[in-house]
């Protein structure tokens, strides 16, 4: 197995992640904020709304990896995902400042955080 089958491997898992996690969002708002690591007050339509923008911007995002895959655009999808590397790192400042569980902060969004930056140098090797 190359580094590059490697690299789409890991790049395929985070587009499909990023996915569930949106659609999850949109189907069942209260179980994907908690998984989030801060609570939703689904009572307030704003909250919902939100909740609803999150996801499709989240099922956009996957798709947009899936796109650059199947172009093979090897080194473009490396840049992309090392540019989105910046959403799980202030997803964990945003966990850790609302008052959000410590774990999900770190074990999640700092663990999904770390898998994109080692995808993004697999794809970015020459």
């Amino acid at each position: 197995m190359t580094i590059t089958t490697i690299a789409y491997v890991l790049a395929g898992l985070i587009g499909a992640a990023i996915v569930f996690i949106g659609a999850r969002f949109v189907v069942a708002p209260d179980t994907a904020a908690a998984g989030y690591g801060v609570r939703l007050d689904l009572a307030e339509p704003a909250a919902r709304a939100y909740a609803s923008v999150k996801g499709v911007r989240d099922i956009a995002s996957g798709l947009f990896v899936f796109i650059l895959m199947a172009s093979g655009a090897t080194h473009l999808l490396g840049w992309v995902v090392l540019a989105a590397t910046i959403i799980p790192l202030a997803d964990t400042a945003i966990v850790l400042r609302g008052g959000g569980s410590r774990s999900i902060a770190w074990g999640v969004h700092g663990v999904t955080a770390a898998v994109m930056l080692v995808t993004a140098a697999l794809l970015l090797i020459p």
